[in-house]
């Protein structure tokens, strides 16, 4: 049949349609034969019971390795991460000046590096400019503002995320067609335009920005985007996804609980994203059906209703549009969804997507249920990405961890430059820990693939953030790119 706007559906939904209903029966088929094994969800009394947390258990084993490996990776400074990985990668020929840019640093290289530190540490360039020799603020103030914009950052993200996406070692995380989004918040000052109270961190006075990152499974950050901590999260999923720049091409993407809602799902099914949230409350959540598919009377219960596939038919084409524009970037996808969110009860195309996502919710839910290996991949990512805010927090650690600029251009810069250190120190730590790995089996360890799978480049009390930087240190050879027009 034939697809439309490149994005695999067919110009007529039925055939679509048929197959989810299929596959809706089939997952409630399979789940309710696997209840009399199933360790992990039941039912009683026609409610969906969890008997235990879907939370990922760690075994002795794999602490053992994680100890083992924090140990033997060597002490080291920021700056000399940045060094040895730009060595490798050359992610600072990404950084294009705006056209017009006269040098002035004497060390044009050093200045560089030492702009992104003072940004991704919260340091800010004023304090930087009295911790390294030779540089003044007003030296990394001139290449803060002619170099390092939030196109050129992204840019050389892109170059470490491809080189770690390269190596064979880090193939032990996955395959980079999984990943994952979450927001880490700070406090910001009271003028912040973005900022908005947020009483369960930080009480009642306070304003608070949310930085929102997406990752891969091999825990490089994608996208960083910063938002308020007002809307859900689930309004910027999808703004990460599409707006990737790398050459990593996610086809399943999970958050927490704050990251969906029903017209989410729908948006990401039709643009062949396999949506799969960890959902706090699963055991109250209402499945839904298409007209017409049979269900084993074990699980009848848990489904709400049916859903009406009538009014998917009709307004097919206007969702497959919705997706096409989505896709090309014609339109972000954050308003995009509030608009379908928002919709009032009139709104035929925001009900379709509504339905849609249910039955896409419904699909991945049961199979959630029932699938214990799709159960863990899910939450290994998302512990990634919980590991992965605890070196944020360790390198982010001037200022408190605050913003104390309410300047959203400041703000992105430093929530870029943030993601460019930690994605440049998971990219070294994965290095070393490949030489680690080789001499603890060259030294008659038992180091299984199964376990390091859940030993990820994450470990931070190795990294040294403050301090004096570039010290006794010799700057290779550096020839800024060539200039754009802004």
């Amino acid at each position: 049949m034939e697809c439309r706007y490149d994005l695999g559906l067919p110009e007529q939904p039925s055939e679509h349609l048929a197959e989810l209903a299929h596959v809706i029966g089939t997952g409630a088929g399979l789940f309710a034969a696997s209840l009399a094994t199933n360790d992990f969800a039941g039912i009683e009394q026609g409610q969906l019971r969890l008997h235990r947390s879907d939370a990922l258990p760690l075994s002795p084993e794999v602490r053992h390795l994680r100890r083992e490996i924090e140990s033997r990776m060597p002490r080291v400074r920021i700056e000399d991460i940045l060094l040895d990985i730009d060595r490798r990668c050359g992610f600072t020929r990404a950084f294009h000046p705006v056209a017009g840019y006269q040098p002035q640093p004497r060390d044009s290289y050093r200045a560089l590096l030492a702009t992104l530190i003072a940004h991704g540490t919260n340091l800010g360039l004023t304090a930087m400019g009295d911790s390294v020799e030779n540089l003044t603020a007003a030296d990394l103030q001139q290449t803060s503002h002619w170099l390092v914009r939030e196109t050129t950052v992204k840019a050389a993200n892109a170059q470490i995320i491809e080189h770690l996406h390269r190596l064979d070692f880090a193939a032990l995380w996955g395959d980079g067609r999984l990943s994952s989004s979450d927001g880490q918040r700070f406090r910001a000052p009271p003028g912040t335009l973005l900022g908005a109270y947020h009483p369960r961190y930080f009480g009642h006075y306070d304003k608070a920005v949310t930085v929102y990152t997406h990752i891969s499974d091999r825990i490089g950050v994608y996208s960083t985007q910063l938002i308020s901590c007002a809307p859900r999260e689930a309004t910027y999923v999808l703004d990460g996804v599409l707006d990737n720049t790398t050459n990593l091409d996610p086809r399943l993407h999970t958050t927490d609980t704050h990251g969906f809602t029903e017209p989410l799902w729908g948006l990401c099914h039709l643009l062949g994203i396999d949506f799969m949230p960890r959902i706090k409350d699963l055991a109250d959540q209402r499945l839904w059906r298409p007209n017409g598919v049979e269900v084993p009377d074990t699980v009848a219960d848990l489904f709400a209703g049916t859903i009406d596939t009538t009014l998917l038919v009709e307004q097919w084409d206007q969702l497959v549009r919705i997706a096409a524009s989505l896709k090309a970037r014609t339109a972000p996808a954050h308003v995009v969804l509030q608009r379908l969110t928002a919709g009032g009860p009139n709104d035929r195309v925001a009900k379709a997507l509504t339905a849609l996502g249910r039955l896409v919710k419904t699909r991945n839910v049961l199979r959630y249920l029932h699938d214990a290996p799709f159960r863990r991949l899910i939450q290994a990512q998302l512990n990634r990405g919980e590991s992965r805010h605890a070196l944020a927090r360790w390198l982010f650690f001037a200022n408190q961890g605050e913003f104390r600029t309410n300047d959203y251009e400041v703000m992105m810069n430093k929530a870029s430059c943030l993601s460019l250190l930690s994605n440049a120190v998971v990219l070294w730590n994965t290095l070393h820990m490949e030489r680690v790995v080789r001499e603890l089996r060259a030294g008659s360890m038992t180091v299984a693939d199964q376990h390091l799978s859940h030993v990820w480049p994450l470990q931070r009390r190795h990294i040294v953030p403050n301090g004096v930087y570039f010290v006794n240190r010799t700057m290779p050879t550096f020839a800024l790119p060539e200039p754009v027009e802004a």
